[in-house]
Order: structure tokens, then sequence, then C-alpha cells
């Protein structure tokens, strides 16, 4: 039988919230690069992010009822404030959704927020951020109060802990986590659109990280952030250390008693991975195309291979040259030389791997439908780990 509990929302990301769970940093886990003040996306001025939690129920699935483990999580290049940035997007592999892509690859722009939330819930998404966008005025009109916009809206799919087919993401739940999105530290694990995602057969969700390129290089801010659903088990791999293969036993999967079935399989791919990268970097739409290419040269260095059910979709965009977009005038702005992109291209690797790992760090075990459960990743044990490779000092 369902048991029903309040509504559980958690819609503000604070300071003491997300400094409250320690990272894989804090356990010692020594990524290369340096970082910006949060090791989050929002280390790129400007950008901000907001969740909403979606955690009710318990016991059976009853389709439309619960249980509930699910949310929407929102990503704004400058915050509130409307001001189109350059942006390019791309896939790994197309098993999985992310909306107004064909505009931003024709155009060059992203002219919208970015939400991601689960499979299920991508139209309802899609239609509450139009929504809001009206309501804001987060739009420059064509004609008088004429305007159009292809809302961005990502997607994994956490139907193994989550009614998904309930469709549980509402406008009002949209609303909340664009409302509420902040600059600073970034809460991660089961969170947002994070909720009632797995990785790696592990507990997975939202993850983020940030680089900052040498004086040198121009000091640029590289932020990341993920929501992580994807890969097996055994594909685990932190900083060359094949973690997964020594947790082929730890925290194994469940039978069903009644039918047999296998619960929660860790050697089966069934997920997807949604990357957002923000740079502060001078970038036209054709060389944030080069970022979102070397988005999965961090992912693989996780263990992951891009399979044929995971949806690997990324997007990356640039702040700066705030003033480039218009419908009506010609624009002058700042570029980067190409021969002066190695230093981003070494932060989008190095950030993208941190920010997944640390969605593994920060999830924890969680009871979803009819007793499926995802266990947390045994972060001591993969300390242990670490050390008998000497990735981690005794």
């Amino acid at each position: 039988m369902l048991k029903v509990f309040p509504l559980i929302l958690f819609l503000v990301t604070t300071l003491s919230s997300a400094a409250q769970k320690k990272r894989a940093r804090d356990f010692g886990i020594p990524f290369d690069g340096t970082t910006g003040t949060n090791n989050a996306i929002t280390d790129v001025a400007g950008v901000a992010v907001g969740h909403t939690t979606i955690i009710n129920g318990e016991g059976n699935l009853q389709k439309g009822k619960g249980p509930v483990r699910t949310g929407v999580t929102a990503i704004l290049p400058h915050g509130k404030e409307f001001i189109p940035v350059y942006a390019s997007f791309y896939a790994l592999n197309g098993n999985g959704d992310m909306t107004g892509t064909h505009w931003i690859t024709e155009s060059g722009f992203l002219e919208t927020p970015i939400l991601i939330t689960n499979t299920g819930n991508v139209g309802t998404v899609r239609d509450a951020a139009w929504q809001w966008m009206d309501e804001h005025k987060y739009y420059t009109p064509i004609f008088k109060d004429y305007w159009f916009a292809y809302p961005v809206v990502a997607e994994t799919y956490d139907g193994i802990l989550n009614d998904i087919n309930g469709q549980h993401v509402k406008r009002d739940h949209v609303f909340k986590a664009l409302d509420n999105a902040t600059q600073g530290p970034v809460q991660e694990g089961s969170v947002g659109g994070g909720t009632g995602m797995i990785c790696y057969g592990f507990k997975g969700g939202i993850g983020t990280a940030s680089r900052i390129t040498s004086k040198e290089a121009g000091g640029y801010s590289v932020g990341v952030l993920v929501q992580a659903n994807h890969g097996s088990r055994s594909q685990l791999t932190i900083l060359g250390v094949p973690v997964g293969k020594h947790l082929s036993d730890t925290l194994k999967v469940r039978i069903d008693e009644s039918t047999g079935a296998v619960i929660n399989n860790t050697e089966k791919e069934t997920g997807s991975i949604i990357i957002v990268l923000a740079t502060d970097a001078p970038l036209l739409p054709e060389q944030l195309k080069r970022l979102a290419h070397r988005i999965p040269l961090g992912l693989t260095r996780t263990g992951a291979i891009g399979g044929n059910s995971s949806g690997d979709i990324f997007i990356a965009f640039s702040t700066a040259n705030k003033n480039a977009f218009s419908n009506t005038e010609e624009k002058q702005v700042t570029t980067m030389a190409n021969d002066r992109m190695n230093a981003l291209f070494t932060a989008t690797i190095q950030a993208t791997e941190e920010a997944i790992i640390n969605a593994l760090f920060a999830g924890e075990t969680m009871d979803g439908i009819n007793g499926n459960k995802a266990y947390g990743m045994p972060k001591e044990r993969v300390i242990q780990i670490m050390k008998q490779y000497n990735r981690i000092k005794q």
C-alpha cells in the first residue's frame, strides 16, 4: 500500500545546506586544476542555479500518486536578467532529449534558461518555462509584445525510483526553481532534476565543479553542472582507479522475491547524463562547440562509454560579450584566438570529471517505487581503494 506523507519541497540552495555535505575533494581526492571559490558552475559570474525537489510517499507504485522522487533544476546564464549568450550543443549519444537546440545551432545564441528534469516531464517544464519568460518579460519582442522562444529543457530517466508516468513536475515547481535560482554554492546529489537519478550503479544526481585558467591563459572561469544518471558499476573510474570493479560485490542488486526479477541491475547501462558548461571566456558559437566536444573526454575519465541506451547531451555557453545579441543592429564582439584555447579544453575536461564524481559523493541511499533502492556510494571504501593505488597518501 502506498503511504502518503506531506509533500516535501527543497527550493533554495543556501550556503549552509551546500556546505554541510562533504565533497570529493574534502575526502582527499586530488583532482588536477585550480577551482573557483565555490568549485561550481556559479563561479562563472552571473550564472544562477535553482532546484525544486519533490519527494513524496513510499511503497508500491500507484501511477499518478507515487511514490515521487523527482524535480527540476534551472540554470540561468545571467540570472533573471535577459541577456542572450553565445552557445552551442553536442550529443555524444542521442538517446535523450534537449529541446530548443535547433535554433541554438542556427542562430548561435541561447535565449532562454536551461532546465533539467525527468523524461516524462519535458513538455510540462518547457511550457512552464515559456510562461515564466512571458510573465518576467525574459525576451526581446519582435513587434510590440509579440515574441517567441524555444526553451531549452533536457532530461534523464528516473523511473527506477520515481512514478515517472505520473508526471509530478508541475508549473509551480518550474517557477520556483527559476525564481529561487541563486549564485554561490550549489546543492548537489538528490536535488532538483537529479532527485531520482542513479549513476554507475549508485545514487547519482546533480554535481558541479569549476576551473580557473592561469593568468597567462587569461584567468578565465569554466564551470560545469551535470545531471548524472549513467553508467554501470564496473565502469566507474576515479583518477584512473577502477573503483567500480573493486565495488562489484558491494551493495549488491536486490532481487524481487515475488517475481525473481533483478532490481537495480548495476551492470546494465540504461541511463543518461546531461552536462551544462558555462565560461566567461569570449568565445564564438563554433568555439563553444569545440568546448562541448571536449566534455566527453572528462566524461570518459569516469568510465562512461556513451552506451547505446544513454542520452549523453551537452550544452556550452559564454557569458562574455554581453551586448552581442540584437535582432536589428550590427554588433562588435571580442573573440579568443583558437591557439589560446588549450587551457579551456583542459579546464573543461577537469571540471566535467570532478562534477560527476561530486554527484556520486553527494548521493545518499534512497528508497523509491516498489521498494527499489539506490545505494549511496560507500565513500570510505572508495577512499581505501584510492589509497591502495597511491592516489591518496596513506
